[in-house]
């Protein structure tokens, strides 16, 4: 795949000033040096005749829950958390990376996903993003596309995640739907929960979510979001962007003379991803009791080939 142009300090602060050069249709036969992600100017006639690389999400409650840096995250003793029942989730961006030491963009970046200045600052185009459940394939890629190459990481901006999550009201267990934007930035128009829509038109920055039960809708910003990278010390990445790192169990290999295609599953941890601070510290979630949610961050990457 084409390389990054270059990393601006703008780049360096958030993903979103990141473009690839050429064409950004990870699908199309064609690359245009001047195409940006709105243009058109993509021919996005896919190439069945060559293997791919089927990427395919996979939610696990029991892979391990990461901090930030990549090790064992324990709950501060004024918040709770729960495993959620994922539906659907979306990425922005995926990167191969080769070493411990590739930085942001540096490596192979074979998806990334639509951007808009609609609602002002350059943000993922929710409109245009791909939402996929447990084990569906979230993106088929050309391996003719990809440089040959032995990655050893994988990267992913996670952008959309649409969950249940148990809750308590006036003594009542209940479940109720979230839908979570932790991209960088977002633009969206409406988005469906479950049953409801909520029109925005506007930009919306990490950590908005929207939650529907009984009929009704809440919206609200959580405060911080998780992003697991074991590579903070020698490949950092930028504040909000929800770049999510991962190594391959063992290394990724393309010669450029595969013939069938590769099954890339992104194992993304769920493991009491939803966290609140929990005014009583009972372990219910209950928001009319003083509880709100702080974290709704992926935990960890793990990425296999098959």
């Amino acid at each position: 795949m084409k390389k990054l142009l270059a990393l601006t300090l703008v780049c360096a602060a958030a993903l979103s000033s990141c473009k690839k050069e050429g064409c950004t249709d990870p699908n199309a036969t064609n690359y245009n040096e001047n195409a940006t992600q709105d243009d058109g100017s993509c021919e996005t006639t896919v190439d069945n005749s060559g293997p791919k690389l089927i990427v395919k999400l996979h939610f696990d409650p029991n892979q391990p829950r990461l901090d930030n840096f990549g090790n064992p995250a324990s709950l501060p003793a004024t918040h709770s958390a729960q495993s959620p029942t994922f539906h659907a989730m979306s990425a922005h961006y995926i990167e191969l990376a080769q070493t411990q030491y590739t930085q942001l963009g540096d490596g192979e970046i074979i998806y990334m996903g639509a951007e808009t200045t609609a609602g002002g600052s350059n943000a993922v185009n929710f409109d245009q993003a791909i939402v996929k459940g447990d084990n569906q394939t979230f993106v088929e890629i050309p391996l003719s596309s990809i440089s040959p190459d032995t990655y050893n990481w994988l990267r992913v901006s996670l952008t959309y995640q649409n969950f249940d999550i148990d809750y308590r009201v006036s003594g009542m267990d209940l479940t109720g739907r979230l839908a979570s934007f932790v991209g960088y930035n977002t633009y969206i128009t409406n988005y469906v929960i479950q049953n409801e829509s909520v029109t925005l038109n506007q930009n919306k920055l990490q950590g908005y979510w929207g939650f529907e039960t009984l009929g009704l809708v809440y919206e609200g910003q959580a405060t911080a979001t998780t992003v697991p990278n074991p590579l903070s010390a020698t490949s950092p990445v930028p504040a909000g962007s929800c770049v999510v790192t991962g190594d391959f169990d063992i290394p990724f290999t393309l010669t450029g003379n595969e013939t069938d295609d590769i099954i890339l599953t992104l194992n993304l941890s769920t493991n009491q991803s939803f966290e609140w601070y929990d005014d009583n510290q009972n372990g219910i979630y209950e928001p009319n009791d003083g509880d709100y949610p702080v974290d709704m961050g992926l935990r960890g990457l793990e990425p296999v080939i098959q």
